[in-house]
């Protein structure tokens, strides 16, 4: 971590949680009223108009706009590597922040077709989480401090979101989250990640499944999950949710990752994720099973399973199309057309 961010506390983040601001519901029914005033029938764009309605009232305006979207990508790396559950060498994170830095990444391409800032935070990258298989991944004051690193991604004038991931092993990490905060078997959450499969995948369930057991019984809360079983830029993307909350700056989660990352508010609370969408339906297979758990559809399914918040940001497209046509249609009586 380059910043060094404020100290903070598990009971800190508990009381920031306890008073998350609500949506403002006079813009929401501005919004929904002016959508159904448009030239065209009720309901005809689908779920555009969800997202133009849910996206007013989180902005707080009943014309919502975006106008400086960032993209923020947290690298962190994880010891569970060393359990081989991973097809790649961890060296691969390292790499592949130079390549987003060089502009060579997917992520890269979207940013530049969406206008969107790209920022890329690593999570003390040289020094990865313990082995929690061993371990807890962190100490309480390390996952603290990495979630307040992740809330600086959060600046004034930023009106728009999206966050996404880069770790080799955090899709082990993903999922024993998962499977700790939702139950079930490992099996249940466990996926190809970079691509494992055969006896490579049998030890990585095997691992989830032992990591989670191991630490049942400190798991006293979803921090303390997030503490035993997560990475640095998994916390980094809690603190990133949380800010963007206090702010109420709409926010658009990536895949299974970030999803699990995630999820960990939503079990603090039911409505800690109501500013965000998930951008879209990851090919890893248990994400569709994480977003049933959270009560979240995704906005797209395009088979992908990059990470590095690309499907956020091929996502973020959608949303700046559906506020296109709430803000920039005619009403009935502006067009001078028969309404129903």
């Amino acid at each position: 971590m380059s910043e060094n961010p404020s100290k903070a506390t598990f009971a800190e983040l508990r009381e920031l949680i306890s008073h998350f601001p609500g949506a403002n519901e006079t813009a929401r029914n501005f919004a929904r009223e002016r959508e159904g005033q448009l030239t065209k029938p009720p309901g005809a764009l689908g779920r555009l108009e969800e997202v133009s309605e849910w996206f007013a009232s989180w902005q707080g305006k009943d014309r919502p706009e975006i106008k400086r979207p960032r993209v923020a990508v947290f690298a962190g790396n994880h010891g569970v590597a060393a359990q081989g559950v991973s097809a790649f060498p961890q060296e691969v994170t390292v790499q592949m922040v130079a390549n987003f830095q060089h502009g060579g990444a997917a992520v890269n391409q979207l940013c530049k077709a969406h206008d969107a800032e790209l920022r890329v935070y690593e999570m003390a990258l040289e020094n990865p989480t313990e082995d929690f298989t061993q371990a807890p991944a962190m100490t309480e004051e390390e996952c603290a401090t990495a979630v307040s690193y992740g809330m600086m991604a959060v600046e004034d004038g930023l009106d728009c979101l999206c966050v996404g991931e880069m770790g080799i092993a955090n899709s082990t990490s993903g999922a024993a989250l998962a499977h700790a905060l939702f139950g079930g078997e490992a099996r249940d959450w466990v996926g190809p990640g970079t691509g494992v499969q055969g006896e490579a995948f049998e030890n990585k369930v095997r691992v989830v499944g032992e990591a989670v057991a191991l630490h049942q019984a400190a798991m006293t809360d979803p921090l303390e999950v997030l503490r035993h079983l997560g990475g640095f830029e998994l916390a980094a993307i809690v603190g990133a949710v949380i800010a963007a909350r206090i702010a109420r700056v709409p926010v658009i989660l990536d895949g299974y990752a970030t999803t699990a990352a995630a999820s960990v508010l939503f079990k603090m609370d039911p409505h800690a994720l109501d500013h965000c969408i998930v951008g879209h339906l990851s090919a890893e297979p248990s994400h569709i099973h994480l977003l049933e758990a959270i009560g979240k559809q995704p906005l797209v399914n395009l088979n992908m399973r990059l990470g590095e918040a690309s499907g956020a940001a091929v996502a973020l497209g959608i949303v700046k199309s559906a506020l296109a046509c709430h803000n920039g249609m005619a009403t009935f009586a502006e067009a001078g057309v028969s309404g129903a």
